[in-house]
C-alpha cells in the first residue's frame, strides 16, 4: 500500500471539505466574490512567491498554460465562485453534497462521451451516487432549501467536473507544480473581479471568524489543498486520486455540523452514506477496468 499517497489523500480531502464550512463563515460577513478574488490573488502571489525562490519558473509547455487557465476559470471563478455566492442562501453541508458529485459526473463524462469502458459496478455506483443525492435534494427541497443557491452549485460542479478533466496536463511536471497552483489562482481572481465590480458592493464585517475563516481560506483549501491534490494525481493518477472524493460528503456534512450545528437528520445522513459508496463503487470500477 502506498501509505504517502493515502495521506495525502486524506489530508486532501478533509482539507478540501473544510472550505464549505470556512466559505459559508466569509460569504456572512463579506461580498462572496470580492472575498473569493481577493483570497485568489494573495494565494496566488504566495504560492507565485514561494516557487521562484524554489527555482521554478514561468516556463510551461503549451498544454500546461492550457491547463493553467481552464483549471482557473472553470475551478476557480466558475465552481468555487458560483459555491460562494449560492451558500448565501444554502448551507454549507448541503453545498459540500453537491459538490461531492464531481468524480460521479466525471466518470459520467468519460462513459458516455468518451466511451471509457466502465463495468456494471460502476454503472451501479452512479445511479446510487445520484440517488443519493436525489434523497437529500427531496429533503431539503421540503424544508425550504433556495432553488437559485442549488442551481448555482449544480453549475459549479459541473465546471469542476470540466476542470478535473484537464488536471493531468497540468500535473504532468512536478518541477513547476507550485508555479502552476499559483498561476491558476491568479487566473480565477482576474476572472472574478469584473463581475464582482458590477454586482456587488464592497462592504466587510470585520469579525475575528470572518478573519480567521478568511486566512484559512486562503492558506489551507486555497493554496496547499490544491497543491496536494496535484502531487498526489501526478503520484497515482486522475482516476485513483479521484476516489478520495467519496469522503468529501462525508467530511463537509460532518464539519458544517461541528462547526455551524447545521441541521443534520437520518435521511441527510443515509444519502451521504449512499453518495460516498456510489462514489467509491465507481472509481474502484474505473480503476480495475
Amino acid at each position: 500500500m502506498d501509505f504517502r499517497a493515502l495521506a495525502m489523500g486524506l489530508t486532501f480531502a478533509l482539507i478540501w471539505s473544510s472550505a464549505f464550512t470556512s466559505a459559508r463563515i466569509i460569504v456572512e460577513a463579506a461580498p462572496p466574490l470580492f472575498s473569493l478574488s481577493a483570497r485568489f490573488a494573495i494565494s496566488g502571489l504566495i504560492g507565485i512567491g514561494i516557487a521562484l525562490a524554489l527555482g521554478q519558473s514561468f516556463h510551461l509547455s503549451r498544454a500546461q498554460w492550457r491547463a493553467v487557465v481552464v483549471f482557473g476559470i472553470c475551478q476557480n471563478a466558475i465552481y468555487l465562485g458560483l459555491n460562494f455566492v449560492a451558500m448565501q442562501w444554502i448551507e454549507a453541508s448541503f453545498a459540500a453534497v453537491i459538490a461531492s458529485t464531481m468524480p460521479l459526473l466525471v466518470a459520467l463524462a468519460n462513459w458516455t462521451i468518451f466511451r471509457e469502458k466502465l463495468p456494471m459496478m460502476g454503472v451501479l455506483g452512479l445511479i446510487a451516487g445520484f440517488a443519493g443525492v436525489a434523497i437529500i435534494m427531496a429533503q431539503r427541497f421540503g424544508g425550504g432549501a433556495d432553488p437559485l443557491g442549488i442551481v448555482l452549485c449544480l453549475i459549479g460542479a459541473v465546471a469542476l467536473a470540466a476542470a478535473t478533466l484537464t488536471v493531468k496536463s497540468a500535473s504532468s511536471d512536478g518541477g513547476n507544480l507550485l508555479m502552476i497552483v499559483g498561476l491558476q489562482m491568479l487566473v480565477g481572481s482576474v476572472a472574478l473581479l469584473p463581475p464582482a465590480l458590477l454586482l456587488e458592493t464592497f462592504t466587510v464585517d470585520w469579525t475575528t471568524p470572518f478573519l480567521i475563516a478568511f486566512v484559512y481560506t486562503t492558506l489551507m483549501p486555497g493554496l496547499a489543498a490544491t497543491l496536494i491534490w496535484f502531487l498526489l494525481v501526478g503520484r497515482i493518477g486522475p482516476t485513483r486520486a479521484a476516489t478520495y472524493h467519496f469522503l468529501n460528503p462525508v467530511f463537509g456534512v460532518a464539519i458544517a455540523f461541528v462547526l455551524l450545528s447545521e441541521h443534520l437528520s437520518w435521511i441527510d445522513a443515509l444519502g451521504v452514506a449512499v453518495i460516498a459508496g456510489g462514489i467509491l463503487a465507481v472509481q474502484r470500477a474505473r480503476i480495475t477496468a
